[in-house]
Formats: structure tokens, sequence, C-alpha cells
């Protein structure tokens, strides 16, 4: 499948957390600022994403604890100037403002 291909399927194909925060991203409803979702990073594609800020939103489920494959991803963005904020399925779903207000924090001091 090829990366484009790939994230037409993950944008089509969000998980429940993903969808529910993707409803409170886009349209630039947080602060004004644009989000983007699944999109190309160096070698990997993003759940979110704000390009001004360079904040890059992750939405984990089990699968991601303790994988080495995140902390390399999160230290090749980190070099490349991101900000990467990790929050687990559980956290969006069941307490969305608490998201979305740390989110909102570290936006501001960008």
């Amino acid at each position: 499948m090829s990366s484009s291909n790939f994230r037409k399927h993950l944008r089509r194909n969000l998980t429940d957390a993903e969808r529910k925060l993707w409803g409170a991203l886009r349209d630039r409803q947080l602060q004004g600022h644009k989000f983007r979702r699944q999109v190309s990073l160096a070698s990997y594609v993003v759940d979110f994403v704000c390009l001004e800020k360079q904040v890059v939103v992750e939405v984990d489920g089990g699968q991601h604890m303790d994988n080495p494959r995140d902390e390399e991803r999160t230290a090749v963005l980190e070099k490349q100037g991101f900000l990467v904020l990790r929050f687990w399925n559980n956290e969006v779903l069941k307490n969305l403002d608490g998201v979305l207000q740390v989110l909102a924090e570290h936006l501001e001091k960008r």
C-alpha cells in the first residue's frame, strides 16, 4: 500500500478516540489552531499535527505500551523540532476536556 493510500485508509478508519478528538480539533476549534490528521512526517504517519506550532498529537491504544518504535518515532520527530504529545484512548474518551486543556497549554507555550 502506498503512503498516500495508507494515509487515506487511516483517515477513513479512525478509532473511536481519534474520531472524538478530531471532532474537537477540526475547523480550528482549539484556540484557532489548524490541525491536520494522518499526516506523513519523516517516515511516519502521525495521528494529528498542528504544523504552525509543530505539535504532534498521538492517540494510543494498548499496543503502544512500552513500544520502542514509539520512542524512536518521538526522538526522530523531536529532532525535527516537533513536540510530541501522547494520550491514551481512554483519556480521550473519558476526559476529552482535560486532554484539550493540556494540548491548549502546550500550544500556548510554543
